[in-house]
Formats: C-alpha cells, sequence, structure tokens
C-alpha cells in the first residue's frame, strides 16, 4: 500500500469553468479517506484525476513517493471500484476476477491461488463459476471489489459503489468494505455523497463544495467541531439544528435568547464559550445537534464539563417520529423548526407539553453572514 498526497491541484476546463480550486489533502499508509459532498462539489473529478482519468491542470499528486501527474491510468498501479460494477457479461466470477492478472501474464497457478484467496475473503467462493446476469446487486459488487483486490495495487479507489443498492444492502456492503480495510489494511479513497457513510467507513474525511474542502479531520472531529455551517448541516443524521438569536451579556459571560410561543428563555454558554463580548448584542446562529435538545432525564445522566447545568424548556410537541432506540420530537423555537432526541417512553405526544433541555456544552456558534464559526 502507499500514502497519498495532493498539493494545490486544481481543475479548470477549457472553457475556463475551475470545478478544483486548490486540493490539499494528505492521508498516511493504510488509511481510509472519505471524499464527500453533494453532486457538483468535485469529489468525483478529483477521484478521476488521482486515477489519471482526468488531467490535473495544476498542482501535484503523489502515490507514495511518486508523482503521478504525467502517468496514464495503468502505471499509477491503483485499482478502481465503480458505480457500475463494470463486469464482463460473457465471463463468470472467477474470469472476471482474473482478467486484470491475465493481461499482466501472471502465470496460471498464480492466477488460480489469487482468485481463491480474494474470493475466501469476500466470501463469493461459490459463485465463482457463475456470470454476472446470475448475481445480486450486491453480489456483483463483491465481485467488482475482488477484481480491484486480485491486483494487490497501491491504492484503491471506490467511485459511489453502493448508490445503485437498496437501503438494507447499503448497510451489509458498507460493514463489508470496512472489515475488508481491517483485514487487508488497504490504502483507499472513497467518494460518496452519503454522510453516513463518510461517518462509519472513514479514518479521514475531506467534505467538499464547489471544488473546496471545507474540512478534513476524522469523523468525530468533523463532527464535533464543524468549521463552517455547510460542513455542520451537511455532516451528521438528523443533521444539526440552526437557530438565528441574539447573543446578550450574561453575568460573566454569553446567553444566546431563545423564545417559543412568545416566551423568552436565555441559554446561558458554558465557560469555554469565552471571548464573545464583541457579539453580544448581535445575531448570532446556535448549532446544536439533535441529542443535546432532548428529555430532562436523559439530559441528567449525562455529563458535562466544568459543571455546565443544561436550561430546561417548555415547549409544545409538533410532531414525533419513533425510531426504535429513541423518539425525535419536533418543535419550534426562534421561528424554526428544530428536531430533538428523546426518549421512547419521554416523549410527548403531538400538542402535547414537553420540557426539553439545552445541553450548550456542545453547542457551536456561527456568523450569520459569513457562516463561519465563532466558538
Amino acid at each position: 500500500m502507499s500514502s497519498l498526497s495532493i498539493r494545490n491541484a486544481r481543475k479548470v476546463y477549457p472553457n475556463g469553468t475551475e470545478v478544483l480550486k486548490g486540493i490539499n489533502i494528505d492521508i498516511a499508509d493504510g488509511q481510509f479517506l472519505i471524499l464527500v459532498g453533494g453532486s457538483g462539489s468535485g469529489k468525483s473529478t478529483l477521484l478521476n484525476m488521482i486515477a489519471g482519468l482526468e488531467d490535473i491542470s495544476s498542482g501535484e499528486i503523489a502515490i507514495g513517493n511518486r508523482v503521478v501527474n504525467k502517468l496514464p491510468p495503468k502505471d499509477r498501479d491503483i485499482a478502481m471500484v465503480f458505480q457500475s460494477y463494470a463486469l464482463y457479461p460473457s465471463m463468470t466470477v472467477r474470469e472476471n476476477i482474473a482478467f486484470g492478472l491475465g493481461v499482466k501474464k501472471v502465470p496460471k497457478a498464480e492466477q488460480e491461488a489469487t482468485v481463491k484467496r480474494v474470493a475466501e475473503t469476500l466470501q463469493i467462493t461459490h459463485l465463482l463459476d457463475r456470470r454476472p446476469a446470475q448475481l445480486s446487486g450486491g453480489q456483483r459488487q463483491r465481485v467488482a471489489m475482488g477484481r480491484a483486490l486480485a491486483r494487490k495495487p497501491s491504492l484503491f479507489l471506490f467511485d459511489e459503489p453502493l448508490s445503485n443498492l437498496d437501503a438494507k444492502l447499503r448497510v451489509e456492503m458498507r460493514a463489508e468494505i470496512k472489515l475488508m480495510h481491517q483485514r487487508l489494511g488497504t490504502t483507499i479513497v472513497y467518494v460518496t455523497h452519503d454522510q453516513i457513510e463518510a461517518m462509519t467507513l472513514g479514518d479521514r474525511i475531506a467534505v467538499m463544495k464547489d471544488g473546496v474542502v471545507q474540512q478534513f479531520g476524522s469523523p468525530q472531529e468533523i463532527y464535533d467541531n464543524p468549521l463552517n455551517m455547510f460542513v455542520a448541516g451537511f455532516i451528521g443524521s438528523p443533521s444539526m439544528n440552526f437557530l438565528r438569536g441574539k447573543l446578550l451579556a450574561h453575568g460573566a459571560g454569553s446567553a444566546f435568547a431563545l423564545e417559543h410561543a412568545g416566551e423568552a428563555t436565555l441559554l446561558p454558554l458554558p465557560s469555554s464559550h469565552a471571548s464573545l463580548a464583541a457579539w453580544h448584542d448581535k445575531e448570532v446562529v446556535l448549532g446544536i445537534r439533535p441529542e443535546y435538545v432532548t428529555d430532562t432525564v436523559s439530559a441528567r445522566r449525562s455529563q458535562t464539563p466544568d459543571g455546565y447545568q443544561p436550561t430546561e424548556v417548555d415547549c409544545t410537541v409538533e410532531m414525533a417520529e419513533p425510531t426504535g432506540p429513541d423518539t425525535l420530537v419536533f418543535s419550534w423555537f426562534n421561528g424554526t423548526r428544530i428536531t430533538c432526541r428523546t426518549h421512547p417512553r419521554a416523549a410527548a405526544m403531538p400538542g402535547q407539553t414537553m420540557t426539553l433541555a439545552f445541553d450548550l456544552s456542545k453547542a457551536v456558534l456561527f456568523d450569520p453572514a459569513t457562516e463561519q464559526r465563532l466558538t
């Protein structure tokens, strides 16, 4: 396997359209990198540049210690798994997996040993004599992965490989890919628009928008400490709540002004939100995840830093969505519907009143004009 280094990579098409605007990413040997973003973010273009399917306009891409800007795909020692599987329909599974080895004129005995090893790793030994038309979507995806694994490349590239599968199969295949990575220690670059795939699979995540990496870090770092409102809203399911309101002086610190059904409440910020005096009496955006707006019993079981206590607020429930382990409750604050994650037995029914606890120990504040993080 190999490390990957991307330095100030840009992609500009002949018509002047700039798709990638100076990408800088480094991952170590054996790491799992996720490129995540919406349509048009540039993630697939970046993957294609790593693969050599798209030319780089400027900057540098290095696999291991070798700059590959000018190398054709066949000389980059990569293997790619596509969304469409790209299997040869007239070949058996065995022949599909061995195809690249045959092109490289690997001896037959070695080909057979490799196919056996890969099939056992992906648990498709019983499928080796079938053709793609006789396989399910998940089985085809395993075969596509097997063909890539057979080559033992320096770098694996996955281009939205699970997007054609149904929800249950996506979960199963996600686990298969994660287990494969843990067993083999492969270096992987994986493109997806699905933030759940990003959070569950990656060692490192690059969140992309409009050809720019908005944030690069570990899944937990990005979840807990988003740098801007785009990242905060894109990562997490349900997504982060955003409330606009005034930041006021409160004792030696600050408090956020919360309003529900004409009643005003101050939410004191914990001591970690220091140096905000310049924003007093100004509008800010409070970002708070659903698990930090919860029922009072669940809130009291949680530990908060520095003795900070959540603020309890009565509200009217608009809607409730049971999910099994918890229930999502929806209510309105500051003119915005917010999502609250509560214990199933604590959730009130629509139209009823319940008390919610706002825990601001993990809340973040944003500048409403620039959408950049303040704290």
